[in-house]
């Protein structure tokens, strides 16, 4: 499995459609009678299974294969988790379900301790052609932060984990006394996705250039919708979800390659004193701020775009 809002500002996802004001996610009339079909509840498993079953299949390659694509695919598959767990929030006890997210977001950030430093090498490697040569002390980092992810990933035990939060979330939806219409259901939690999104946006359009953060969260929104879209595209509007997951590529890419270049800044920054140069640090830092610069022009004018 593959894997609005009112008074949204002028950008890429203005064409959105207004639904109307949201209510509360428990509303009576989303209660489906016990021998309807789909349910939420009776779905969830369908859904999560999967996404398990593929990031425990990329936890097992990173030991053999510590690939940079490996490494984003799993985080990937492991924030594709965190999303569906927050769709189903509203049907979950709120403690268990932030403890759940919260264990996804740990694992993911141990498998982007080592894309951080892929994605810096990647920057500053330059395009295709580029003459330009990636100091030996950044590869020697990237080496040391992969041993790290792999103890990290290795002790957490993360094929008991996710088998346990799988049967434990399963059984807590699927002995509970109400069932609620997955259409209805799915339709409202990706409403509730798009209005964060759209306020997200409000936000960025209107923050300081050295807002990154306000930046960010447009991106992490943005995932989040494409990824509620893409779990319950069965039972959404085909043709207007199908215009929404176009514009939100788009989005992504754009706002992806701006966060890309800021944490790879962040991460030069930390660590200057590995260079035996302190000239090819600041040439190596002035070249990155440069591409920063560069694609925070081209996410403004998305943002702006009509």
């Amino acid at each position: 499995m593959s894997s609005a809002s009112v008074d949204a500002p002028q950008g890429i996802l203005l064409s959105l459609p207004i639904r109307g004001p949201m209510k509360h996610d428990d509303r009576t009339h989303d209660i489906a009678a016990l021998g309807d079909e789909p349910h939420a509840e009776s779905t969830f498993a369908a859904l999560a299974a999967p996404l398990v079953d593929e990031a425990l299949e990329r936890t097992a390659s990173i030991h053999a294969d510590a690939s940079p694509e490996s490494l984003h695919q799993l985080r990937v598959a492991l924030r594709r988790l965190r999303s569906l767990w927050w769709a189903y929030r509203p049907l979950l006890d709120k403690q268990e379900n932030t403890r759940q997210r919260a264990l996804y977001r740990f694992l993911a950030d141990a498998a982007g301790k080592t894309r951080d430093w892929d994605i810096l090498l990647e920057l500053l490697a330059g395009e295709e052609g580029d003459t330009r040569e990636v100091p030996a002390c950044l590869r020697d980092a990237r080496e040391r932060a992969l041993a790290a992810s792999r103890e990290t990933l290795l002790n957490a035990d993360i094929r008991d984990v996710l088998h346990s939060a799988l049967a434990s979330t399963s059984k807590e939806l699927n002995t509970g006394a109400e069932r609620h219409a997955l259409p209805k259901f799915a339709a409202r939690r990706v409403r509730a996705a798009e209005k964060s999104l759209h306020r997200r946006m409000r936000v960025a359009s209107r923050a300081k250039r050295s807002d990154y953060e306000s930046l960010h969260d447009v991106r992490k929104a943005g995932k989040k919708v494409r990824y509620l879209i893409e779990f319950f595209g069965p039972v959404l509007d085909g043709d207007e979800h199908e215009r929404t997951l176009g514009r939100l590529k788009k989005l992504q890419q754009c706002f992806g390659e701006l966060n890309d270049v800021i944490a790879s800044v962040a991460l030069l920054r930390e660590n200057m004193s590995l260079f035996a140069d302190e000239r090819e640090a600041n040439e190596a830092l002035a070249y990155l701020k440069q591409r920063r610069k560069q694609r925070q022009r081209e996410a403004a004018r998305l943002l702006r775009k009509p």
